[in-house]
């Protein structure tokens, strides 16, 4: 009588790190793994032995020194007794309006040019293509320098606005002026504060103003709140729609909601307008947007409007012609086809490439030196560099910055295209 038993199991061999293919990919992922571990190892030894070669060591505490320089277009206050680091926090704050700008202008410009490329009239669809060739097959900076130059050179002195016998008025009421050094606008402020600052009189025998960081805080914490409440109101919207097939009407509650809280909040701080005026030689009050800020927005703007609008024309023609045929057949115009039909299903194809167009823009910023713009590239990555000899310090957190507020930007992007994307059912 025979008995059964299992066969032997084979042991583990060390081959069976190269020829199975049950651990090769393991071992493959495990020596690159130590391969780059090591190269990162050289490099960091390598740095460290080459300061300690120049005398030098790895310290940020070169942003506790005194900066020394001047910031000629700042959205918080700085002077240049204050540190480096408060500098470069300026700086950042530039390159963020900049990029946050043009980010939203060149969308704008995309998106309307490149529906405009689609249209029936000969004339427009030629003139869009122009435009489109034009900007985007001429190098940024050729268009930042340009828009600098004709800024400067073309308009009007300060002082052609002065007199009874003045050449140039203000527009809009006399509360713009465009100059060739650059162009003022009103600014809001308030008669009272929270903060407990003290205010601040622009004009002789004018009411007190007051422009505290808390005042714009309770602000945009009131008009936070106020977008909270009409998400909520929209969901709400929502659910009776689906629940009942009639969407109830609630555009005067949205109003209501987003104008009452910030309504109350500036009444009760008193917000008043600050129009510019000419003092001596040149402007003052307001909001002072530099000749080099209008240059490089506008011409990123532009430029980067230019791919947009390629982008968007590609996501249209890539929605099937059944959607907008069958739109007509329903009885819609063609322009609430196109916002209500086409663009919502486009936009599951242009966002993908929309997010590396915000990226461009976002790191062609940096040519903002090119027409004496402060932005980060030019204050830690430029002045502050040059004062304390500290390249690598500062090209590493120049670097990091940039990283940081590219992922921030791909990863808000990137839940946008997934918030569109069609869900399976």
């Amino acid at each position: 009588m025979s008995t059964l038993t299992d066969p032997p199991k084979p042991g583990f061999r060390l081959s069976q790190l190269i020829y199975d293919t049950r651990y090769r990919s393991i071992t493959i992922q495990v020596i690159a793994l130590f391969l780059i571990l090591a190269g990162i190892g050289w490099l960091v030894m390598n740095t460290v032995n080459n300061l300690a070669a120049l005398g030098k060591d790895f310290d940020f505490g070169f942003l506790g020194q005194s900066a020394g320089y001047d910031i000629n277009q700042r959205l918080i206050e700085y002077n240049n007794q204050m540190t480096h680091g408060r500098a470069a926090m300026v700086g950042i704050l530039n390159t963020l309006l900049v990029a946050f700008l043009g980010c939203i202008t060149a969308t704008v410009i995309g998106v309307i040019v490149g529906v405009l490329r689609l249209s029936k009239n000969w004339v427009v669809s030629r003139l869009m293509a122009v435009y489109v060739e034009g900007f985007r097959n001429v190098p940024l900076l050729l268009w930042i320098i340009l828009i600098f130059a004709i800024m400067t050179e073309s308009m009007p002195q300060p002082r052609e606005f002065r007199g009874d016998d003045a050449t140039q008025s203000m527009l809009m009421g006399d509360n713009v002026a465009v100059t060739n050094r650059g162009i003022w606008i009103p600014r809001l402020a308030f008669t009272r504060s929270v903060s407990g600052n003290e205010a601040v009189a622009p004009i002789e025998d004018a009411t007190p103003v007051a422009s505290g960081g808390l005042d714009w805080l309770l602000v945009f914490g009131a008009l936070a709140l106020s977008f909270a409440a009409i998400t909520q109101l929209r969901k709400r919207a929502d659910r009776i729609q689906q629940a009942t097939g009639d969407r109830p009407t609630t555009w005067w509650q949205q109003l209501a909601l987003l104008v009452v809280p910030v309504g109350l909040v500036c009444a009760f701080l008193g917000m008043t307008v600050v129009s510019p005026y000419l003092k001596g030689f040149n402007f003052t009050e307001g909001i002072h947007l530099r000749n080099s800020l209008i240059a490089l927005w506008i011409a990123l703007s532009l430029y980067t409007g230019a791919f947009i609008a390629e982008i968007v024309r590609a996501g249209i023609l890539a929605v099937s012609k059944g959607q907008s045929e069958a739109a007509f057949a329903l009885g819609l115009q063609p322009r609430r086809t196109m916002n209500l039909v086409i663009l919502p299903q486009a936009m599951r194809v242009i966002i993908p490439p929309l997010i590396s167009q915000f990226l461009n823009l976002t790191k062609n910023s940096s040519l903002a030196i090119a027409v004496g713009y402060m932005d980060v590239r030019a204050t830690l990555g430029g002045i502050t560099i040059n004062q304390t000899g500290r390249e690598l310090e500062g090209m590493l957190l120049l670097g990091g910055f940039y990283l940081a507020l590219s992922l921030a930007i791909s990863a808000g992007m990137n839940y946008y295209n997934r918030s569109t994307q069609l869900r399976e059912r």
